[in-house]
């Protein structure tokens, strides 16, 4: 039995001082501390908070999840890892149907070998005109005979795929998804607010890829993809993805979101891509190439946002020195994205019968020890 002692975010709570027991892989006891139990360790100014779990993610201190590269795939996974993130979504990006085949098969070894939960399909039926930074040269019209393709390359572990529900044959996407038990997720999109919550609610799990970003700006005569979202969110049908680094999305804007539709509807995603955790400098995003200055990446060519470069942990800390609640952050980056994947009773909760998967961080909320399956991790 290992005991751990320390300030303890729960889903529910935040504890100051609360003991973890852990036994083999999995937690037996959260619990305030008593003083007087002999057993105890000794009273600690480390926070303990659930391991991570990320929905979208393209990649990470140098290695690409849009390449046929398992190694890649492994090391990628292990630098967010390493930062907290303890269970992690493959993302590609749009690129033509032979690479995205290849980079899909490459992730689903990452699964098979534990590196990744699942994979997220981010393309390429989506907008042209909210393209962002998917490579508008291989975006196409939905196509069934394709999408077999893509989720065959997945062997099963393809968990969500963003779509744009207004396309003509989106539908009969969506339906298929949903026949395989993938996720069809609302994003790169020009749709209007009612086709939206249509979709969202229709599509259960309901899930928005990164809401306002590859979206319309919200207008008061022309209601658009975000009030769609906004509006199933609210009615308990949808969880919106937010990439709340700072520069993706003004911490205002984060904040409001969280008031409008209640941090249960929110899920807090990086969208890193290989520059994560790394200096400035030149990139690849799939096909793309990308530019990285004072820490926000652009494509090299054109100014579109070309994903993030924070991981989790980084966003997390972020949104608790803007003013909002720890559990509530913590909440919506460990506990909801497990349960919009259907985990919730298995990993992203520091609560008894979960797997240990545990984040020793510092009082500024900076890791210092990451435990996964009730192992330290390098």
């Amino acid at each position: 039995m290992t005991s751990l002692r320390g300030r303890v975010i729960t889903p529910h709570a935040d504890l100051p001082d609360a003991v973890i027991e852990i036994a083999g892989s999995r937690i037996v006891r959260v619990a305030p501390a008593q003083p007087s139990a002999e057993a105890s360790p000794p009273r600690s100014d480390v926070v303990f908070l659930p391991g991570l779990v990320d929905l979208h993610c393209h990649g990470g201190g140098g290695s690409s999840f849009s390449v046929a590269d398992e190694r890649q795939v492994r090391d990628g996974a292990a630098h967010h890892l390493g930062q907290g993130t303890t269970v992690l979504m493959g993302s590609t990006v749009t690129d033509s149907p032979p690479r995205m085949l290849a980079a899909i098969a490459a992730l689903a070894d990452g699964v098979d070998t534990g590196s990744l939960i699942g994979i997220h399909i981010e393309g390429p039926f989506l907008s042209t005109a909210r393209c962002g930074a998917q490579d508008p040269a291989w975006i196409r019209t939905p196509d069934l005979g394709l999408l077999h393709e893509l989720l065959d390359a997945g062997r099963g572990h393809v968990r969500i795929m963003t779509v744009a529900p207004e396309l003509p044959g989106a539908d009969a996407v969506i339906e298929l998804l949903s026949a395989r038990g993938v996720i069809a997720a609302v994003g790169h999109t020009e749709a209007d607010a009612a086709t939206v919550e249509r979709v969202l609610r229709r599509a259960q799990p309901g899930l928005v890829t990164h809401l306002f970003n590859g979206m319309p700006a919200i207008h008061h005569r022309d209601p658009g993809p975000v009030i769609g979202a906004l509006n199933a969110a609210a009615a308990g049908a949808a969880h919106l993805e937010l990439i709340a680094d700072g520069v993706h999305l003004a911490d205002d804007m984060v904040a409001a979101v969280f008031s409008l539709v209640g941090g249960n509807r929110v899920v807090l995603v990086t969208d890193a891509m290989a520059a994560a955790g790394l200096q400035d400098g030149t990139f690849q995003l799939g096909p793309s190439a990308v530019r990285v200055r004072d820490g926000v990446a652009r494509l090299a060519h054109g100014d579109s946002l070309a994903g993030g470069t924070s991981r989790l942990l980084d966003i997390v800390r972020r949104q608790v020195h803007a003013g909002l609640d720890p559990v509530e952050v913590v909440a919506c980056a460990s506990s909801r994205p497990a349960a919009v994947i259907g985990l919730q009773d298995e990993v992203g909760s520091l609560a008894a019968g979960c797997r240990a998967d545990i984040v020793e961080a510092d009082a500024d909320l900076r890791p210092l020890r990451v435990m996964r399956a009730g192992t330290w991790v390098a």
